[in-house]
Order: C-alpha cells, then sequence, then structure tokens
C-alpha cells in the first residue's frame, strides 16, 4: 500500500520524502516498481479502464452494485466486491443524493378520494396492472417547470409524462393520455396516485372511466403510499436536476425528455428489476 501511494503521487512530492514519512527504503520502493506485473495486476488494470469508461458513459450514475451488474452484461467475471474495492481505490463514485423531503400535496379539497387498494404492497406481476402517477417541480431560471409521470409498477418504465409551467389538472391528464395511447392497458388497470386535487378532479376522474381503470389513492400526507414513484423522482433529481442549471424552461424539457426516454427507460438498470432496464424488463414479460 505504501509502495503504491508513492507511485500515485511522485509527481506531487520527492520520492525520497515520501520514503522517509511512510518509513520504507527507496531502494525497496523502486525494486517493488521495477518489478513485472503480476497477472492480478494487469486484470486490474484493464478491470479499471472497463470501469472508468462505464462511469462515463453513464455519467457518474452508477455506483459499485449497478457498476458490478453492468460488467457482467458485458462478459465481466470479477466480483462485486473487486468492483467495489477497485472504485473505493481510485474514488470512482456514485452521484450523491440530497437529504430526502417528504411530500407535501395539498389535499385540503372536498374532491371524491378513492380508496388505498395498494397499502404499500408495491407488486404487480404484469406491465399495465398497475400504474403510479405523481407530479413534481423543476428549478429553472424562468421559474418552475412541472413534471408529471406515470410509472408501470411492474416494469418500472415512465409510461406516460408531461411537462408544464403550471399544475392544474391538465397536467396530470396529458401524462394519463401518453400512458394510455402508448400502452393500451386492459380492463381492471388500478391507477395509484395521492389525493391531490388534480388526481381527484372531474376531468381526470372521466379519463379513468373510459380507460375502465380503478383509482387507488394514498392516505393523507403519507407519500411512503407511493414509494416507487417518489423514488423515481428522487432518482432523476440526483442524476439530472441536481447536476444542471437550465436558464429556460425549454432547455430542461429537452434534457428531460432526454432522461426519461433515452436513458431511464432504455439504459438506466434497476436492482427492483434483476438489474435490467424497464425496456428489458418489459419485453420479458410480455
Amino acid at each position: 500500500m505504501s509502495f503504491r501511494f508513492i507511485r500515485d503521487h511522485a509527481g506531487q512530492w520527492p520520492v525520497r520524502l515520501m520514503c522517509r514519512v511512510l518509513e520504507v527504503s527507496p531502494s525497496g520502493y523502486y525494486a517493488w516498481r521495477n518489478r513485472p506485473e503480476s497477472a492480478r495486476a494487469v486484470a486490474n488494470r484493464a478491470l479499471l479502464e472497463q470501469v472508468r469508461r462505464l462511469h462515463a458513459d453513464h455519467r457518474g450514475r452508477y455506483g459499485s452494485p449497478r457498476m458490478h451488474a453492468a460488467l457482467c452484461a458485458e462478459g465481466g467475471t470479477a466480483s462485486r466486491g473487486r468492483v467495489a474495492r477497485l472504485m473505493r481505490r481510485h474514488g470512482i463514485r456514485a452521484l450523491a443524493g440530497r437529504r430526502f423531503k417528504p411530500c407535501t400535496t395539498d389535499s385540503r379539497h372536498y374532491l371524491p378520494i378513492a380508496p388505498n387498494l395498494l397499502k404499500q404492497e408495491f407488486v404487480a406481476s404484469a406491465p399495465n396492472r398497475v400504474w403510479l402517477a405523481d407530479i413534481t417541480y423543476i428549478p429553472t431560471g424562468e421559474g418552475w417547470l412541472y413534471l408529471a409521470a406515470v410509472l408501470d409498477l411492474a416494469t418500472r418504465k415512465i409510461v406516460g409524462w408531461a411537462m408544464r409551467d403550471h399544475m392544474r389538472t391538465e397536467l396530470p391528464l396529458a401524462a394519463l393520455m401518453m400512458a394510455a395511447q402508448r400502452q393500451r392497458p386492459a380492463e381492471g388497470l388500478i391507477r395509484h396516485s395521492d389525493r391531490g386535487s388534480q388526481y381527484a378532479a372531474e376531468a381526470y376522474a372521466r379519463q379513468l372511466t373510459a380507460m375502465k381503470a380503478t383509482p387507488s389513492m394514498s392516505r393523507t400526507a403519507c407519500c411512503y403510499d407511493n414509494a416507487p414513484m417518489e423514488s423515481f423522482f428522487h432518482t432523476l433529481k440526483v442524476e439530472l436536476a441536481h447536476q444542471r442549471q437550465w436558464p429556460t424552461r425549454e432547455e430542461a424539457r429537452r434534457d428531460l425528455f432526454a432522461y426519461i426516454e433515452g436513458y431511464y427507460n432504455r439504459r438506466r438498470i434497476h436492482s427492483a428489476l434483476g438489474y435490467r432496464t424497464p425496456e428489458q424488463a418489459e419485453r420479458q414479460m410480455a
């Protein structure tokens, strides 16, 4: 470990000074440095190159569990512990999230409220059986951009989304209609959301009726009743929104579209799906 530290920092401090501080001999260091690389060292160097490539390809979004799964998908055989040690040694880590804040939906209205059919049992046997819906807001230089999304519980795929400069009923209704047109769910779909007035509105209820879907709603001020949806928004903010400062809503729209359709649904692997992407899970379940 001492010799490796000296080698890695030889451009910053004199070798003899580091040897003296670390209480090792310069001759021992030079003998170690000039020794032919072991097969293990050669393999670690090749593995490190793969890790750095994937880390850059996913823009720093993968920690060691997803990195190990991605390497295995490419035919790699290194253990998860070995990948984690290599990443830790070279300071390669996933983007860090901010502290989670529970949702603050205002459900103070007199519109009809649906019962909670899920009760935090986040399991679906096939696609288009249970959809989760929610709204979040993204800061831009022009003000908030509101994003409504619909997530399929079985595949974790974002099957519908919409973005506006307001959060009236038309916003989540547009996301629901996109999901319906794309997926064409059969009768019996459960659509779960919070108790926000947008989801209890008459226009939204009419669309659910037209789809022969059953509404379900969380308990008052309990974001954990919609945890997978909250998890998606948290991931989106950690991996994208917290890494950007958008001067305009249009620039934010473009990046959000690219993240959802080009990356999250198609390329980002999920531990809940056995380290498959949502589209891979959807194809295999179908």
